[in-house]
């Protein structure tokens, strides 16, 4: 159910799904606007619970999958709220093309929500680009994959020993907190990557949540840093 992080500010814990044999979690964030509709980024599955908790919120205006690899219960949602925007990058939306998405997320926050959320556009990679989300109120920073920070009691639960091997020397592991090192590789245009990675560190951060592993409640700034050490 919704978690209050902070005023306006929640997040849910979903199921684990399957990334090409590797159990992985899922986790999704809701942010109330001043207009007092929600931002919901990356769904997770929906069940007849969830969606009553998330109507008590309020109206559902926006749905975000900030990268393509985030996009497994976009329809389902909106299906149930139609009047939603639907945002991705262009990436997602070449890949959803079964969907109909209102607009591109880019490195300018859209007017929807300009001056209540930031974003910086990491681009340059060959493989995957993402979106990085900053809610200003809170001093929270929202990203997917950028930083996978699983602990030991996760792996030891659902990894098999040789991918929790995997998950050590790629540091997706506490305390590294990195991206997967199939990502990192293949950045070929270093300039953008570090132009997104130094806006996100001039933020004033104090939470960092992920969508995979454990999230960082205070001393953000640093958690950054250190995640972002291998840029």
């Amino acid at each position: 159910m919704p978690e209050p992080i902070a005023d306006n500010i929640w997040l849910v814990n979903g199921d684990c799904v399957d990334f090409y044999g590797f159990p992985y979690p899922t986790r999704m964030v809701i942010v109330r606007l001043e207009d007092g509709g929600l931002w919901v980024w990356s769904p997770v599955k929906l069940t007849d619970e969830l969606r009553q908790e998330v109507a008590a919120l309020g109206p559902v205006t926006h749905l975000v999958g900030p990268n393509k690899i985030h996009h497994l219960f976009l329809g389902e949602w909106a299906k149930i709220w139609p009047e939603a925007k639907l945002w991705g990058p262009k990436s997602l939306i070449r890949k959803r093309r079964d969907l109909h998405f209102d607009g591109q997320l880019t490195d300018t926050a859209p007017p929807d929500w300009a001056g209540q959320i930031d974003q910086a556009w990491f681009r340059g990679s060959f493989l995957l680009d993402e979106v990085v989300f900053y809610h200003l109120a809170s001093h929270t920073v929202i990203m997917a994959d950028l930083s996978e920070n699983f602990d030991s009691t996760f792996l030891q639960e659902h990894w098999k020993p040789w991918q929790r091997r995997i998950a050590r020397i790629w540091k997706i592991t506490h305390p590294w907190g990195y991206a997967p090192l199939e990502w990192r590789l293949s950045y070929w245009n270093r300039r953008a990557l570090h132009k997104a990675r130094d806006r996100v560190l001039g933020w004033q951060v104090r939470r960092v949540i992920m969508a995979h592993g454990a999230w960082q409640r205070e001393n953000g700034a640093a958690w950054l840093r250190r995640a972002f050490a291998w840029m």
